[in-house]
């Protein structure tokens, strides 16, 4: 049964969300209730229209991963279960039950946890210019969606909503949040993304860069937020993989191509997408969920 599309969410009886580019964040005082509306994003800018079924396919995609890495490193997440929530949740069970999780509250890092393992995107451009992602070298004569000798740990900043990300090298996480949790955070990072390669490519998905979030939870560094979803992360279809051209995707890039081919700014507001690219997108989300969960 499909849900309801929701562009954004006002709960009566909580007070007003926070609202992040696809989120709805509710302070319920010791814990969080984070709900996945069906709003995307593409180059910082939320656009107008909303995605059909993408809040209910990104929180089952994290829900699946959450219990992936659970062994890895501790999470957020107390319950996606609406009957686990507070009692002033219950009356808005109709759009929160498939779509929401409560979570502890933690303090989030200032820190962007992006492992690369494969050249695309941002990397690229930087490898381009200086052989080199996030200060660490890598081999000559690398071109796009090469696979990478392994895996490397490429932090960003955490902008506000609106400005870009800037890649930064590990002695700047070093300075922003100390060496101890910066080694903990590029370990752990590290870790999840081989465990999700190691389950996600015999289901035919090469996952070639994921963005990870991380808190502190009573002194210990958490995972938080979404895990390895379309929105965080490039899905590429194993069976399609060629290096040295663009790769079909299971993720928004498909947004974003087409965004592309248009003469917009990349500043609101946004350009509505038509119709037939807002169904192959949800189409989209939905097949990684149910490639990974089948």
């Amino acid at each position: 049964m499909k849900t309801p599309l929701i562009l954004e969410t006002n709960l009566a009886g909580l007070k007003p969300p926070k609202r992040g580019k696809v989120r709805d964040i509710y302070d319920l005082g010791e814990t969080l209730l984070i709900v996945a509306t069906d709003r995307i994003s593409a180059f910082d800018v939320v656009l107008p229209n909303a995605v059909p079924e993408k809040g209910r396919a990104l929180t089952q995609i994290s829900k699946y991963w959450f219990s992936k890495t659970s062994d890895l490193v501790r999470n957020h997440l107390i319950s996606m279960e609406v009957k686990d929530y507070p009692a002033e949740c219950g009356r808005h069970a109709a759009i929160l039950e498939g779509r929401s999780m409560l979570v502890k509250k933690s303090q989030p890092l200032p820190v962007e946890c992006i492992v690369r393992g494969y050249l695309s995107g941002s990397g690229l451009k930087e490898y381009k210019v200086a052989g080199s992602v996030s200060g660490i070298r890598l081999p000559p004569g690398l071109a796009e969606a090469s696979r990478l000798p392994e895996p490397v740990f490429t932090p960003s900043t955490k902008a506000e909503q609106g400005d870009h990300d800037v890649n930064i090298d590990f002695t700047a996480v070093v300075k922003l949040v100390g060496a101890d949790v910066a080694e903990k955070i590029k370990k752990y990072t590290l870790a999840i993304y081989k465990r999700a390669c190691e389950l996600a490519e015999p289901k035919g998905i090469i996952i070639a860069d994921t963005k990870l979030e991380f808190g502190v939870y009573h002194g210990d560094v958490i995972l938080i937020d979404e895990v390895l979803t379309p929105d965080s992360s490039r899905f590429w279809p194993k069976n399609n993989y060629k290096a040295g051209v663009v790769q079909k995707s299971f993720d928004k890039q498909f947004v974003r191509d087409y965004l592309l081919s248009l003469e917009w700014n990349q500043k609101p507001p946004a350009p509505v997408l038509p119709e037939d690219v807002v169904k192959r997108t949800s189409e989209k989300y939905l097949e990684v969920l149910r490639m990974l969960t089948s």
